[in-house]
This record gives C-alpha cells, sequence and structure tokens, in this order.
C-alpha cells in the first residue's frame, strides 16, 4: 500500500511540475529536478534510492524503444557518420579525459575506479536532448544528430563501466576492452535484428490494435534481455534501439492504420510519464547522497574541486571533439557542405546528462575508494549540465540566430507530397472498376479538398481560408450533435453499445480536424525555401521572378465581385489568377486556356512554384 500511495503521489508531482512548466515557460525538466531535490529534504517524503535495475532494466528499455520508433530510419542512416563519433569515439574521449583528471585529484582512486566514473559521466542523455532540444525549435540537423547520438552512446558508456570494474579486480588490456565492445556491439544489433522479425512476422497476421500495441509493450524488455541474457554479454540498449528503428521504419508495411495510431497514443503518453518521473526521481537523490559525502574522509574543499572539475571538463571535451573533428563530423547529407560553425557549438553545448549517468554511478562497486564521492560528481555532472546547460542553450540559440524549422517550408513540402501521393491513389482509381453509384466522383472531390486545405496553408491572406471555415463550422455541429446523442442516452432510447459507437465517431471526426487546425497553426508565412521533387523542365525554363511593385488582384473575381483566398502568377505571360481553393480556381483555367505550364505564388514572401505539366513544385 505504501509503494502504491508513493506511485501515485510521484506521478501526481509529475503532472503538476508539467503543468505548471507549461504556464510560466519553463524547462519541465529542469522544473522537476529542483522539485525533486527540495523534496528529498522535506520530512514527509520517504528516502527514495534509486537501484541501478531500475533504470536499467526498468526504465531504459521503454524510454529508448519509444525513442527509437519516433526516430527516421533515414535521417538516422544520413547522419550515422556524425552519430557514430559522438556515441562512440567522443564516448571514449571523456572516459579518458575524466579519468585522467579525476585520477590526478584523487590519487588514491586507482585508474580503474577513475576510468569507471569517466564512463559513468561520459554519455548525454535521451531524454534531457530530446526534451530541451525539440522544445526550444533547434534546426532539424542538429536535433537528428543529438538523439541519434544518445541512442547509442550508453552502450559504449556502459561496456567502458563493465571493463573499467572487471579492471578493478584485474589487468584488462586494451585489446580486450576493444574485443569486449565489438562482441557487444554486433551482439546486441543480432539480437534486435532478431527480435525484429520475430515482432515484424507477428504484426503482419495482428489486426486488432490492443493486441498489436500488447506486443509492443514486451518488445523492448525481449531485445534486452535476448541481448543481456545470451552469455556473450551482449549489449540490449543497442539491442533495443535496433529493434526499435526497425519495427518504426517498417510499422506503415506490417501494422494496420489504427494499430500505429493506438501505438502512437499509447507509448506517447508512456514516454510523456516516465521522461518526466526521470527527472524527479533525479532531484530526490540529493539528500542522501550530501548525507554520504559529509562522512568522507575528504575535505569539502577537495570535494567540491573534484566535482567542479569533472563538470568542466565534461564540458569542455565535447565542445573541443565537436570542433576539433568538424571537418569531418559535421557534414550534411551531400557530404560536400559542412555545417555552419555555429551547429557545431549548439551540438556541442547540448550536452546533457540525465537518469543513465546516475544509475551507472550505482553500478560501482561499494568496496571502491570514495564510492560517496564518485556519486556526488554524477549527481554533480548531471545536475551541472541540466541547469546549466539547459537553461543557456535557447539564450546561445538566439544569439547565434540559427534558424528554426520553417513552417512553411513543411507546408510547401506537405501540399506537393499530398500531391504525389494523390496522383498514385488517382490511378489506382482509374484502374479499378467502374462504379455506378458515383462513388469515384466522390472520391476524387474529397481528394481535391483535402489538397486544396494543405495548399491554402501557403497563403498569407488575412481572410479565413475555406478549409479553417469548415472546421471551425463543422465542430460547432459535432458539439451540437453530441449534445443530442448525449440527451438519447440519458432517455435510454437507443442501446449503449450503439450509443457508443456514435460517440466515438464523431469523437474520430473531431480529432481528425483539431489535428489539422494544430497544423494550419503550426505554418507561417512562406519564405525564400525551395522545395522540390524530380527534376522539371518547365520550372528550369521559369525560375522565379520578384514580385511586381502594384498589389497583385484577381481581375476576374474583381469583375465578378467574388473572394478569393490566394493569387498565382503566370510565369509566361503575367497574369494573375485566384487558387484552386478560391471558389472560381482562375489560375487554373488559365492554363487550360492558354497552356502556360508555371504559375508563381503571388502572395507576399512567397516564391514557391508549381508546374502544372509534370506537377511539381521549386
Amino acid at each position: 500500500m505504501e509503494t502504491a500511495a508513493l506511485l501515485v503521489a510521484l506521478t501526481a508531482v509529475v503532472l503538476a511540475g508539467v503543468a505548471l512548466a507549461d504556464r510560466v515557460r519553463a524547462p519541465a525538466p529542469l522544473l522537476l529536478i529542483a522539485v525533486g531535490i527540495a523534496g528529498s529534504y522535506l520530512p514527509a517524503v520517504p528516502t527514495i534510492h534509486l537501484e541501478p535495475e531500475v533504470v536499467l532494466l526498468g526504465l531504459l528499455p521503454p524510454l529508448l524503444y519509444s525513442a527509437a520508433i519516433q526516430t527516421s530510419l533515414i535521417d538516422f542512416a544520413a547522419h550515422r557518420r556524425p552519430i557514430l563519433l559522438l556515441s562512440i569515439g567522443l564516448v571514449v574521449a571523456t572516459t579518458i579525459t575524466v579519468g585522467a583528471v579525476v585520477q590526478w585529484l584523487l590519487p588514491g582512486l586507482g585508474w580503474a575506479g577513475a576510468l569507471a566514473i569517466g564512463a559513468v559521466v561520459a554519455p548525454p542523455d535521451a531524454v534531457a536532448a530530446s526534451a530541451i532540444a525539440r522544445r526550444i525549435g533547434l534546426a532539424r540537423p542538429i536535433v537528428t544528430v543529438l538523439e541519434g547520438e544518445s541512442l547509442l552512446n550508453d552502450a559504449t558508456a556502459l561496456v567502458a563501466l563493465r571493463s573499467a570494474i572487471v579492471g578493478m579486480a584485474a589487468a584488462v588490456s586494451a585489446p580486450a576492452i576493444g574485443l569486449d565492445f565489438v562482441r557487444a556491439a554486433g551482439g546486441g544489433a543480432l539480437s534486435g535484428f532478431v527480435v525484429f522479425l520475430i515482432v515484424g512476422r507477428l504484426r503482419r497476421r495482428i489486426t486488432d490494435p490492443l493486441l498489436d500495441t500488447s506486443v509492443s509493450f514486451v518488445t523492448p524488455y525481449a531485445a534486452y534481455l535476448l541481448a543481456e541474457g545470451t552469455g556473450l554479454h551482449a549489449s540490449g540498449v543497442i539491442a533495443v534501439v535496433v529493434a526499435g528503428l526497425l519495427l518504426g521504419h517498417k510499422a506503415p508495411i506490417i501494422q494496420t492504420a489504427q494499430s500505429r495510431i493506438t501505438e502512437r497514443t499509447t507509448w506517447g503518453t508512456i514516454a510523456f510519464l516516465l521522461e518526466n518521473a526521470v527527472f524527479l526521481l533525479i532531484g530526490l537523490q540529493a539528500k542522501w547522497i550530501f548525507t554520504d559525502v559529509a562522512r568522507s574522509p575528504l575535505s569539502p574543499g577537495r570535494i567540491a574541486l573534484v566535482c567542479a572539475a569533472t563538470l568542466a571538463v565534461v564540458i569542455l571535451t565535447r565542445l573541443a571533439w565537436t570542433f576539433t573533428a568538424r571537418s569531418s563530423l559535421l557534414l550534411t547529407r551531400a557530404r560536400s557542405q559542412a555545417f555552419p560553425w555555429s551547429y557545431s557549438f549548439l551540438i556541442g553545448w547540448a550536452g546533457m546528462r540525465g537518469v543513465v549517468t546516475l544509475a551507472a554511478a550505482f553500478v560501482i562497486p561499494a568496496a571502491t575508494p570514495h564510492r560517496e564521492v564518485l556519486l556526488l560528481i554524477a549527481f554533480t555532472v548531471v545536475a551541472g549540465t541540466l541547469f546549466l546547460q539547459g537553461l543557456t542553450l535557447p539564450v546561445f540559440l538566439r544569439r547565434l540566430d540559427v534558424p528554426a524549422p520553417d513552417p512553411a517550408a513543411d507546408a510547401l513540402a506537405r501540399a506537393m507530397l499530398l500531391e504525389e501521393a494523390s496522383r498514385a491513389g488517382l490511378a489506382r482509381l482509374a484502374a479499378m472498376e467502374a462504379d455506378p453509384h458515383g462513388v469515384a466522383d466522390l472520391i476524387r472531390r474529397r481528394i481535391e479538398e483535402r489538397n486544396f486545405a494543405a495548399w491554402e496553408r501557403l497563403s498569407t491572406a488575412g481572410d479565413e481560408a475555406p478549409s479553417r471555415l469548415y472546421a471551425r463550422t463543422r465542430l460547432a455541429m459535432l458539439e451540437a450533435e453530441r449534445e443530442r446523442v448525449l440527451q438519447v442516452r440519458r432517455s435510454g432510447a437507443a442501446p449503449s453499445e450503439v450509443v457508443g459507437e456514435v460517440l466515438t465517431m464523431l469523437d474520430v471526426e473531431e480529432s481528425i480536424i483539431m489535428g489539422s487546425m494544430l497544423t494550419h497553426e503550426q505554418d507561417g508565412p512562406a519564405g525564400e525555401h525551395v522545395v522540390g521533387g524530380q527534376e522539371c523542365p518547365d520550372l528550369a525554363e521559369h525560375p522565379a521572378e520578384p514580385a511586381g511593385s502594384t498589389e497583385p488582384v484577381c481581375r476576374e473575381c474583381v469583375a465578378a465581385d467574388e473572394p478569393w483566398v490566394a493569387l498565382r502568377r503566370c510565369l509566361t505571360c503575367g497574369n494573375v489568377g485566384c487558387c484552386d481553393s478560391s471558389a472560381e480556381r482562375h489560375a487554373t483555367a488559365h492554363f487550360h486556356a492558354t497552356g502556360h505550364p508555371v504559375m508563381q505564388s503571388a502572395q507576399p514572401g512567397e516564391v514557391w512554384r508549381w508546374c502544372y505539366v509534370h506537377q511539381r513544385t521549386g
């Protein structure tokens, strides 16, 4: 009963802390750590020791899996070089550098113990990097590198820690450590691939979304235990990451749409609770760690010096690594254009540590000299990097003027991709048998409406777009419909199962509309971004032109006293017509009448073009 009450209290504090952080616009991880530190000194709060098994087996597999299934395997592969250099090379460099400094400041510790604490503080945290980086709007390449690094660096650090602990009892050679890492990485990757094959085959036969999601709960633990329990000392971390990356990549093929939606929602909730609970638990370790350190024979000055020095070395080593290896570390997909130096700095500064560092510190044997100081070092590095780097990262982001992901470019890419998908769908529709009920025409109209709504998001017009008006009107109607269904439910005039089905139908439609409105709100005016598909000769012959000196109007709409949503300019003759989301669709009518292939947006600040012939965007 006490354990259950404690879990309920922790969950309530986490939810309240996140809600407060949203209200005051503060990073939730930092607020929860501060709450945990303060709470650890309250008499009513019991002492909570974060056991390594709880973190490494209970928390780490689901956290890594939930991050891995949402990570793009394509982006991960495109940035594999910086990810591997950071998750392996930097972890090893940090382990050795920190070990040397700690050995110098604590001579009685020994090299094995010094390297052990170096391995403990070496890996940045997946949860911290994702939680803070996405919140402040870091550029996508930076987020991809940080998240990819944090998925793999725990494996490197845990292998190094295991080798250091073995070295406390017996000498371990460098070749033996290298072989241990290769065995751990290879065995972990193989274990993850085996789990992927098994789960993938199961999912092809499962259509029940609840059963499918239940299988996903078992998957990270199965991958972890298969790797760690094979006798090869393989890395469970790598097994979980490999299984998650592959299953997430193949999800559109091996899962039903309903299963994917259910799994995404369920794992989103689990990750939300675990990620935020982790930071609260970190803070709750403060009191007992400080109490144990107070009994250390070392002077407070020496303890403070070694903690501060370790924190400084961790931060400076990462910055030095990212800048020293920048020419080979931070390259774009084309490898011919390096990221700007500001990207290097932000990747170097975003090295926040988290719960894995603290849990790994508890793995250090109790007989290790100055173990209580080593635990304090780990806690100092976790809290120090989270507060120092987590609070200043948004400041550096603004000062360096690093562009965040452009919502307008996303809107343009979304509209273009929907056009590509629509062409494929309509081609399949044309190949199917003709229907006598006009279903095909209805499908074509709905596809047009969906695509028009996507193109409307590129518009900077001040008037309410048709899709936005539709959403607002339909939501009001759904509210009235739901009220009527609830009246029927209260009267008992319809079976409860039928009422539940109708309410679910209304909820699904409302959730689709709300999701579309949220995406619309996140999209801004289009900037000077080129988002293109394949090569198009007409786009090459008709480059973008600067806006004219006069405000454009659709003359046909003016003559007919009709409103328009957005305007398009023909790049052959300069004619301005209204877009396809407008009632009259004069721009498309102009193409059909003249055959002029390319039009350009006539909206302020928009430079994208559209080829009617090849249906390409540039």
